[in-house]
């Protein structure tokens, strides 16, 4: 069942998806029809889920689930990543590949590579104060709270 995100519980689970590129106009159209009919039907053990999804940036899909009423199943996850696999392939995008990195350049989000950021931080062209996407957090509370925060404060931090 698709709800509203900003209705949705902070202790909601939430899944981040970065695209290796932003999408453009007229695909951030088509694929919000895609989550819109998707999280609809979304279901586990033939419940339905509540759920609903942003589009950040342009390209940072981020799904949450509220499992207080009913949790995520295998099934029910594994149908999201083939969702997910399937916009990869009709856009032409990466979207689960977790080895990479989104940071913010001013207004602009960058994406490399995790071996290309870490030469970065050796070369000191970031740093702790650096923007980075926290990708790992794990519940909309952590989501709005440290999802996009320094370098410092995240698991980047570890290469600086």
């Amino acid at each position: 069942m698709l709800v509203d995100f900003d209705t949705l519980s902070d202790s909601s689970r939430v899944w981040i998806y970065q695209a290796n590129r932003s999408f453009t106009p007229e695909e951030l159209v088509q694929i919000k029809e895609e989550l819109n009919a998707f999280i609809e039907n979304w279901t586990a053990h033939g419940k339905d889920l509540e759920a609903g999804y942003e589009i950040r940036y342009n390209r940072f899909l981020v799904i949450a689930l509220d499992q207080r009423n009913q949790a995520a199943t295998g099934c029910s996850i594994d149908a999201s990543v083939h969702f997910i696999q399937a916009l990869e392939k009709k856009y032409n995008v990466e979207l689960l590949d977790k080895m990479n990195v989104s940071y913010k350049q001013g207004e602009y989000v960058a994406y490399k590579t995790l071996l290309d950021f870490k030469a970065m931080a050796k070369q000191k062209a970031i740093s702790k104060n650096t923007i980075v996407f926290n990708n790992l957090v794990a519940t909309k509370g952590e989501y709005k709270e440290h999802w996009e925060v320094p370098a410092s404060e995240s698991w980047h931090a570890r290469f600086l």
